[in-house]
């Protein structure tokens, strides 16, 4: 029982240095990923995954739980004070088990939803036919302008008029853009539909105050507490106190049996975290880093997404290269750049394939990177797509970015350990 990983399952052990390697000597781009503190990861390992807590905090179906009652009731109180919501629920494993748990509490199966379209910047969970929200509710999508490649609120407000729906989503996952909260809420109030904010993405940018808050003009908003936020894989509900009773119920026993206590705690600690000065300064160099990154790029010629970005992440056509985006996802891999194949707006490629990569700063800024790090990252980016198929090509690449890595070091390799 008291033996180390090393000596109990030597391979995953080895899996777990391999992987703490590899995040140390790569470039992490993926627009969704991020580092955690050291303090979030102690208390994700801690006890408390021992622990079952079916119910709320005073109500719970199991005994042993006061003090699992205290760290959720952190993790209330603390979002209630980062983002001014009215209600909080900290239970959700996930993005999309948030999301899921809220369309159980505004609509009924077979309801009408209006969100942004996945192959325009949307999220999976927004009603795509192949996810449960898809195949439980009758879904209409809106999407962007073909001119301007930002969100067409004109044509959001006719859909919204012309379908009447119960449920109205805003929030996206490839959407370099600042998103109109104010605007999508009073459509939706229009139209007398409930409002859905999923702000996964950006809610670090909330925090800081950096992008527009959907607080007070949403009755629903769902997070991830990862992304910008900087916290553990999980979700969080936040909703007008006249939906608590209901999402309350929809997470459990809607969706969710036990909550996982030990995430429960690191949410806590992350959004202890978000609440200091640090963090919105961290929040400042995110946006800034992206905006040197993006013009470092269309400097260099690649064609993004609307031009460029308002936040955290930016789209690039890498077709306008010649390229697929798996084609450039895997060259930019092998030189020890990871981004993510990304559909842009109006693709005509299969999914699997795309047109695009989506890039992102939060990881890297999160390492202690800052603007002139930006226009050497997008130089390599370049020296990576302009030949993608040479080896010479990618292995000068690779060490220049080990280069860089080994000057802002992570975790273990801060104290020397799997960093070789």
């Amino acid at each position: 029982m008291y033996e180390p990983l090393s000596v109990v399952d030597p391979e995953v052990a080895e899996a777990i240095a391999q992987e703490t390697r590899r995040q140390h000597e790569t470039l992490e781009l993926i627009a969704s990923e991020n580092f955690v503190s050291e303090a979030i990861l102690e208390a994700a390992g801690s006890v408390f995954t021992n622990k079952y807590a079916e119910g709320y905090p005073g109500r719970r179906y199991y005994a042993g739980c006061e003090f699992v009652d205290r760290v959720e009731s952190l993790v209330r109180e603390r979002a209630m004070k980062l983002f001014g919501a009215e209600h909080v629920n900290a239970q959700p494993h996930s993005g999309t088990q948030a999301n899921l748990a809220v369309y159980m509490a505004a609509c009924k199966p077979g309801s009408t939803i209006l969100a942004m379209s996945l192959a325009h910047g949307g999220h999976l969970t927004h009603g795509h036919p192949l996810n449960l929200s898809g195949r439980l509710y009758r879904v209409e999508s809106y999407g962007v302008s073909p001119e301007t490649e930002r969100i067409d609120y004109d044509e959001l407000a006719r859909l919204a008029e012309q379908h009447r729906p119960c449920l109205i989503i805003c929030g996206a996952s490839a959407y370099p853009r600042t998103i109109d909260f104010a605007r999508i809420g009073e459509i939706a109030r229009s139209v007398r539909a409930l409002s859905l904010a999923d702000m996964a993405h950006i809610a670090g940018l909330v925090a800081a105050g950096l992008h527009p808050s959907p607080f007070p003009h949403m009755d629903f908003v769902t997070t991830t507490t990862h992304k910008t936020l900087a916290g553990p894989r999980g979700g969080l509900i936040m909703c007008r106190q006249e939906h608590a009773r209901e999402v309350d119920r929809a997470v459990f026993p809607g969706t969710q049996g036990g909550p996982l206590v030990h995430v429960v705690a690191a949410k806590a600690v992350c959004l202890l975290q978000a609440l200091q000065p640090e963090f919105k300064e961290y929040q400042r160099r995110i946006v800034a880093n992206a905006a040197k990154l993006s013009a470092t790029l269309v400097d260099d010629g690649l064609r993004l997404v609307s031009g460029g970005t308002d936040n955290h992440l930016m789209l690039a056509d890498v077709l306008s290269r010649g390229l697929t985006g798996k084609e450039a996802e895997q060259a930019l891999e092998k030189a020890h750049i990871t981004v993510n194949k990304n559909a842009i707006p109006f693709d005509k490629q299969p999914p699997m394939i795309a047109s695009g990569i989506r890039i992102g700063t939060p990881a890297v800024t999160r390492r202690g990177m800052n603007e002139p790090e930006m226009e050497t990252i997008g130089g390599l980016i370049s020296q990576v797509l302009a030949a993608p198929l040479d080896e010479d090509n990618q292995r000068r690449v690779r060490e220049s970015v080990l280069e860089l890595t080994g000057r802002f070091p992570l975790y273990a390799a801060r104290r020397g350990v799997g960093a070789g």
